[in-house]
């Protein structure tokens, strides 16, 4: 991918669908056949949407640089406020149909908690995701002056990096603080199986999304990009 400022426009634009497409699609639920201590391990269809979030802000980050990088997280979260309030209004509307606004309430309802725990999942991942990506880099290319043969190391050592913080604080938030469940012996098993099977789908899909990163960044420079 070339460097050029109607590709970034692109690449911004992919990300900040997929991210609010994530959040819109989180209420379908997909079963995934495996289950962990006895308890089907069952994700949300954000999963995959926000998933492409990571793979967007590396690309742009190995081509354009860090202070892009961040750019579009900042641009990102400012979008998902804007979003949650333009839904929230929406839902207090006079309803025509009742049962519209039922099936709108059950798909799009926003609870107060899920919010705050998306919001400061996002935040968090995704600043280190973007800071880790590039300490990696940089240090990689001091090392050698030249990115042929590390593209992976960063790609995924960002991704799965900052998944993890995504995972644990997401879920965390909702159900452990939420829901309570931390606080209810019984339900750890639940807690635990939801933790561990979303970061390794999560885990999965960074490195599928591998080849896809070295593709678009196949004619980078091999430059230490600046501190934002």
């Amino acid at each position: 991918m070339k460097k050029t400022n109607s590709n970034l426009v692109l690449l911004s634009m992919t990300f900040i669908t997929g991210l609010l497409i994530a959040n819109v699609v989180t209420g379908k639920l997909f079963a995934t056949g495996v289950t962990l201590f006895g308890i089907p391990v069952i994700l949300p269809g954000a999963a995959v949407c926000y998933a492409i979030t990571f793979l967007i802000t590396d690309v742009i980050g190995e081509i354009w640089g860090r202070k892009e990088a961040n750019m579009i997280v900042k641009f990102g979260m400012w979008t998902q406020i804007l979003a949650t309030i333009l839904i929230i209004l929406t839902q207090f509307l006079p309803a025509a149909d009742p049962e519209m606004q039922t099936a709108y309430e059950m798909l799009l309802g926003q609870n107060w908690i899920f919010v705050i725990g998306s919001l400061v999942a996002y935040i968090c991942s995704q600043s280190w995701d973007v800071w880790m990506f590039h300490k990696i880099r940089n240090a990689y290319i001091k090392k050698h002056g030249t990115t042929k043969g590390g593209k992976w190391l960063w790609n995924n050592g960002s991704t799965m990096t900052s998944q993890i913080l995504d995972t644990a604080i997401f879920i965390l938030i909702s159900f452990g603080f939420g829901f309570g469940w931390l606080f209810k012996p019984e339900m750890w098993p639940t807690l635990g199986a939801m933790l561990v099977g979303q970061y390794a789908f999560k885990f999965l899909l960074a490195l599928i999304d591998t080849p896809v990163f070295y593709l678009m960044t196949r004619n980078a420079e091999p430059v230490i990009h600046d501190k934002e």
